[in-house]
């Protein structure tokens, strides 16, 4: 197992399209909690061109509660802009670690974050009228950092 990149009810069909590219090339598991702003069914990924899919881990699931109770004893980072941790000097990530983001509008919700605020992670910015990097290069960026950790497993 490498890593699992979980989205807290995305919203946006082609931020998941493109995280769901990088789980593929990545060896990445990816989790879905719903409600979903879009449809998986099988025309809506045809049409947008998402012929990796078939490749793709995935496992959707109904609740983040849901999500927990099948895997209580993994450990979970919650990539935030409220964190004060950053993702890459001061996490030790392994593999089957779970990273949780948040919608494209609001993130996560408060709730979530603030059940385990010393596993909050951010990646830096300067400080802007824009809220934060798009989800899906925000994902890409704390992946690729965790695979790295891990020695980049099973890619060449």
């Amino acid at each position: 197992m490498n890593l699992n990149i979980v989205l807290f009810q995305p919203e946006i069909p082609q931020n998941t399209g493109n995280i769901a590219r990088t789980c593929v090339l990545t060896g990445c598991k990816l989790h879905l909690i719903k409600p979903l702003g879009f449809s998986l069914d099988e025309k809506h990924l045809r049409r947008a061109g998402l012929d990796y899919w078939k490749d793709l881990d995935l496992t959707v699931y109904d609740s983040y509660s849901e999500l927990r109770e099948k895997y209580k004893e993994s450990t979970f980072y919650f990539s935030t802009t409220h964190a004060k941790s950053s993702y890459y000097h001061e996490v030790n990530f392994k593999s089957g670690d779970f990273i949780v983001f948040g919608r494209e509008s609001c993130g996560l919700p408060d709730e979530i974050r603030e059940s385990d605020p010393e596993r909050c992670i951010r990646v830096p910015m300067i400080q802007t009228t824009t809220r934060s990097l798009n989800l899906s290069n925000t994902v890409a960026i704390i992946s690729y950092e965790a695979l790295r950790q891990m020695n980049f497993p099973n890619m060449k």
